[in-house]
């Protein structure tokens, strides 16, 4: 059975080792995480600090945005837009990393403490029963603060969450 985490998609884009992983992974890509690689491809804000790692991430980004737009993938992800919290066919990267896009909704329940993507990424997480991968530590200090009920890694301990018999908040494991 594969490993199923709750990320934004430009997380894939900075950390290839996401895509390396010693067991079956199962990516959920909240919708609107998707759509920010467009903003973030455009945009002349700096990704990283080191200019060669900038220029690696946003061929990255390039490349993540390309595969969506292939006919064949871009038609599995608007299978997910008909509704809200439909998602969208398997659409497998490799032997091991699989992504599954989600029209996550965003209802305003944690929009004082989190931004819409944030709360998308809650929601998300809550809704699948599955753990969030991320590098942003404000964002789990705030759901550590807020006692919200989501399991969350850093992506620094990735090969840690992907290890067999890690349980999920609600006891079962993956």
């Amino acid at each position: 059975m594969s490993r199923r985490f709750v990320i934004e998609a430009v997380m894939i884009a900075i950390y290839g080792q996401l895509l390396l992983p010693k067991r079956s992974v199962e990516y959920r890509i909240p919708y609107s995480t998707v759509m920010e690689l467009y903003d973030l491809k455009e945009s002349e804000e700096p990704i990283m600090q080191d200019p060669e790692d900038e220029r690696h991430v946003r061929d990255k980004i390039g490349e993540m945005i390309a595969f969506f737009e292939d006919p064949f993938n871009k038609k599995k992800l608007e299978r997910a837009l008909v509704a809200p919290w439909k998602e969208s066919p398997p659409m497998p990267i490799n032997e091991h990393v699989t992504f599954v896009v989600v029209n996550a909704v965003e209802n305003m329940q944690y929009g004082e403490t989190f931004d819409p993507i944030e709360t998308e990424i809650i929601l998300a997480s809550l809704r699948l029963q599955c753990p969030v991968l991320t590098d942003h530590v404000e964002f789990q200090d705030k759901v550590v603060q807020g006692a919200v009920p989501i399991q969350l890694y850093d992506i620094d301990d990735f090969e840690f969450a992907v290890e067999e018999g890690v349980d999920t908040p609600d006891g079962y494991s993956q």
